[in-house]
């Protein structure tokens, strides 16, 4: 028999996710309570809810709202779960998390969240028995100046494989730390769409310099066409006396613009038939 409490806890959480434009799933497995408390804050500030549950009530009141495709978000709830309620997009809120996570070591027996690549480059090792314990999983080594240099990329641990402790104790060797202490953010869901948070991710760097890339292709296209487009005009204007000065020379009509560049024609023209001549 479900208690009275808990049946109007799955009536709120029903009205939060019927009345919220974008509804989230995020783990909190192996947060640590303080951390946890902080990011409940932080989200406050930005206008998130988050409220806590049993994952079979959240289902249920994921299940009872009746909202579009919301049984897709229901099949991503695990851990300990959590759901996030606002009307910010789900770009800004993947963001908003991710930029909250901080590094951690990596434990024996934890699930790798993404490939653990180790970089080629110099160490700081000397030559020893670090060089078998390198080997064993797979990063090779050789000696430069007395100290072992990575020779090339190494991925020793795959996305979503088990970290071993041999693994564990290279990493904490070489000062990588593959893990982050934060929200682990699963899915979300917007007016009927359900998101992994890996389509969430955007480089920002990596965007802004696309959209400047495109906003060069476009000035490039449209001066190639001669598209009269606005912040082109002036571009035009410039290659247009370009060309038309090229062909003035080219052809010796003598104007303002090209009589200096002709003249220096004929000069070296005449200095190469002098020359040719031996006079």
């Amino acid at each position: 028999m479900v208690s009275q409490a808990k049946q109007q806890l799955v009536k709120e959480l029903t009205k939060d996710i019927q009345r919220s434009q974008i509804v989230a799933v995020v783990n909190f497995e192996r947060l640590p309570a303080q951390q946890l408390q902080v990011m409940r804050s932080t989200l406050m500030n930005k206008g998130v809810t988050m409220r806590m549950a049993r994952k079979n009530l959240l289902c249920l009141a994921l299940h009872d709202s009746k909202r579009q495709n919301i049984e897709q978000l229901e099949s991503k709830v695990k851990g300990m779960p959590a759901l996030l309620f606002t009307n910010e997009n789900p770009f800004t809120l993947y963001a908003l998390i991710q930029k909250n996570k901080s590094e951690a070591p990596a434990k024996a027996g934890q699930i790798s969240p993404r490939d653990i690549v180790v970089k080629a480059g110099p160490t700081s090792f000397a030559p020893g028995p670090i060089i078998s314990e390198l080997a064993a999983v797979g990063i090779k080594t050789k000696v430069e100046n007395g100290k072992l240099t990575i020779t090339a990329d190494a991925t020793i641990v795959k996305e979503g494989a088990v970290i071993s402790q041999k693994v564990s104790e290279t990493l904490k060797r070489l000062d990588i730390k593959p893990m982050e202490i934060g929200l682990d953010m699963v899915a979300v869901w917007e007016n009927g769409l359900v998101f992994d948070a890996k389509q969430l991710h955007i480089d920002e760097a990596e965007f802004a310099q696309n959209v400047a890339d495109a906003a060069q292709w476009a000035i490039n296209l449209a001066v190639e066409t001669a598209y009269p487009a606005d912040g082109v005009t002036e571009l035009l204007v410039q290659k247009a006396f370009r060309e038309a000065k090229a062909l003035g020379v080219e052809q010796d009509i003598l104007t303002d613009e090209t009589k200096g560049e002709i003249l220096a024609k004929v000069e070296r023209q005449a200095k190469a038939v002098k020359d040719a001549a031996g006079l």
